[in-house]
């Protein structure tokens, strides 16, 4: 039979082994209870969460809404978007001259031609029909300056009879600085060109205009067969014929700076790992 003292000594090293866990990996402070467990836990989460305020990069503006993306959308050749149209009255009297206006393919007046530089009239107007484009920037001369009196009529007319009728005034890109007075360049100019737009103007007796148009977008439903987008941008900046001008076209802008976002971020204070109290056993008592 084990002496008493002995007996007491093997209580106490198993109330530690059980109290106190030295070896343990897991958690190295001591795992006495503190008598608070399961008082108040939720309560005491939700009153003392943890906020943190971070700022992460928002998106940039679309500022540019025309531009699309450069990866899906086809780029026109900088040498091939220009379309030099040429129009003559050789009669006596003005004469109204209808260019483009595949749909309707109205016939030019007696003493007035049409002619296109590129190619011909009648091919530009049934390749819109399959192949829009829209012009971005107009050149315009003409032999007599009187001639820029004469307003520009662009119209849309529809299977159905309606008609839409834009007017263009040619005086609003003349200028005093402007010493060659029978040429305007107006860089703002825009014109949608499928088969149901077409542009008229009154050509005055013996006058010869030339319109010199920049292909700004257009479609190709060639890239159809080879799985791209049938849309194509020219993204090259319009000539002018000014170094000055083309040069600070030419200069690459400076990227928009990008807004921050405030995002609010909160967590909650992790847990304590409880374990289970152990049960004890009873120390023996001493026989009297």
């Amino acid at each position: 039979m084990r002496d008493y003292d002995d007996e007491l000594s093997a209580y106490e090293d198993e109330a530690e082994d059980m109290y106190d866990d030295y070896y343990s990996d897991d958690d190295l402070d001591d795992d006495f209870d503190s008598g608070l467990e399961g008082y108040g836990e939720d309560a005491y989460d939700d009153d003392y969460e943890e906020e943190e305020v971070e700022y992460i990069d928002g998106y940039e503006d679309d500022y540019d809404s025309y531009e699309p993306a450069p990866t899906t959308v086809g780029r026109i050749d900088p040498n091939d978007r220009t379309l030099t149209i040429v129009v003559t009255n050789t009669g006596s009297d003005e004469s109204e001259a209808v260019i483009f206006g595949a749909n309707e393919e109205a016939d030019q007046p007696t003493g007035l031609t049409v002619t296109v530089g590129e190619s011909s009239h009648k091919e530009v107007r049934e390749e819109s029909k399959s192949f829009p484009f829209k012009l971005a920037g107009m050149k315009m001369s003409v032999s007599n300056p009187l001639q820029f009196d004469n307003i520009l009529k662009i119209s849309r007319r529809t299977a159905t009879g309606s008609n839409t009728i834009r007017v263009y005034q040619p005086r609003n890109a003349t200028s005093p600085q402007n010493f060659a007075q029978t040429l305007i360049d107006d860089a703002h100019f825009e014109m949608d060109v499928t088969g149901q737009d077409s542009m008229r103007v009154v050509v005055k007796p013996g006058v010869t205009v030339v319109f010199t148009f920049t292909i700004k977008a257009r479609a190709n439903l060639g890239n159809l067969l080879q799985g791209n987008n049938v849309a194509e941008l020219s993204r090259t900046p319009r000539t002018t014929g000014l170094p000055q001008i083309d040069l600070i076209r030419q200069k690459p802008k400076a990227r928009k700076p990008v807004r921050k976002v405030k995002k609010v971020v909160r967590r909650r204070p992790l847990k304590a790992r409880v374990k289970p109290k152990p049960k004890l056993k009873r120390p023996v008592k001493r026989k009297r």
